[in-house]
């Protein structure tokens, strides 16, 4: 029983790891990193239900979530620009910076959590800006899943920082962490 237990967990995580190199894959073109974790938060789901699907599905799952969610994407990467320059703006030296920036990273979080969120609970036939406005207030109600969420990309980051090439498959762990947190509120 034991053993069986292992087994199914390390397979679980094993899949994560795949997971996560098909999310980096997908996201080389950044404005594709949310329809990426939405094809793979469905993967992963997928696997959890003992349904086939494979590289394949993924592939299927992430062409329908790029057709309206490369929006998302293209407004994560103007969100980074503006924070970036609030930092920019904060180290000049003036006046009031330093909060600009403090907001700006806390608001970019935030907007990371959101997207997180409603990238785990994609479907085919739902459109972004419901997911999105329903992810938001996930966010906002239940702070210890949003909580564990910014500690995933903070663990991301500092695998990135520490060895590059690791980020890669802890996506597919934060992946799963948006699925375990969604599923978690669903049941509660």
């Amino acid at each position: 029983m034991a053993e069986s237990r292992r087994r199914v967990g390390f397979g679980v995580f094993a899949e994560c790891l795949l997971t996560g190199v098909w999310i980096a894959l997908a996201s080389v073109p950044v404005v594709t990193a949310p329809a990426a974790f939405a094809a793979g938060s469905r993967h992963l789901r997928r696997h959890l239900g003992q349904h086939i699907g494979g590289r394949r599905e993924f592939i299927a799952d992430f062409r329908l979530a790029v057709r309206r969610g490369w929006l998302v994407g293209l407004a994560g990467t103007a969100a980074c620009a503006a924070v970036w320059i609030d930092l920019r703006v904060a180290r000049s030296g003036l006046p009031g910076g330093q909060l600009a920036a403090a907001v700006g990273i806390f608001a970019l979080l935030g907007a990371a959590v959101t997207v997180l969120r409603a990238a785990a609970v994609w479907e085919p036939e739902a459109h972004w800006r419901p997911l999105l406005g329903a992810a938001a207030r996930r966010t906002v109600l239940a702070p210890a899943g949003s909580l564990l969420l910014v500690c995933g990309l903070a663990v991301v980051v500092l695998c990135a920082e520490f060895l590059a090439p690791l980020a890669v498959p802890v996506l597919g762990v934060l992946a799963a962490a948006a699925v375990a947190v969604e599923e978690r509120g669903r049941t509660r």
